[in-house]
């Protein structure tokens, strides 16, 4: 399984359109291979979850996201779990051990429930560790 996660300074970026990079790491049996970092090629409207996709990414972590982006992910049966802090390191470890876990996305920029607030994803709980 591959996973991206927005990334900003070696941290969970807040919002996935808005960092500067993407981690990506397969998981495979019980390790993790193949980390390298992609550049964002930036935020337009479904630019992000194509290059993604391109690069058969199964799960997608950051900090927000948008109810449009879930929804294009979705349509391209990519998970994503928001609502996610901490270094890029500790997102790994916890997803090794299947512990990772999201909540209510932490961008608010206008999208969302009209309140300025953005639900959660799909899959607010991650099973990134689990596949």
């Amino acid at each position: 399984m591959r996973i991206a996660i927005a990334t900003e300074a070696g941290h969970v970026a807040a919002h996935f359109g808005r960092c500067p990079l993407y981690t990506l790491v397969d998981l495979v049996d019980g390790g993790m291979d193949n980390r390298r970092e992609i550049e964002n090629p930036g935020h337009e409207p479904g630019r992000i979850p194509r290059l993604l996709r391109d690069h058969d990414v199964d799960v997608i972590i950051a900090g927000g996201m948008g109810q449009r982006a879930q929804m294009l992910f979705s349509q391209m049966n990519i998970e994503q779990i928001v609502g996610v802090t901490g270094s890029v390191d500790e997102v790994l470890n916890a997803c090794m051990a299947g512990t990772l876990e999201g909540g209510e996305s932490l961008c608010a920029h206008g999208e969302g429930h009209g309140d300025g607030t953005h639900g959660h994803g799909e899959h607010a709980h991650g099973d990134c560790g689990q596949h």
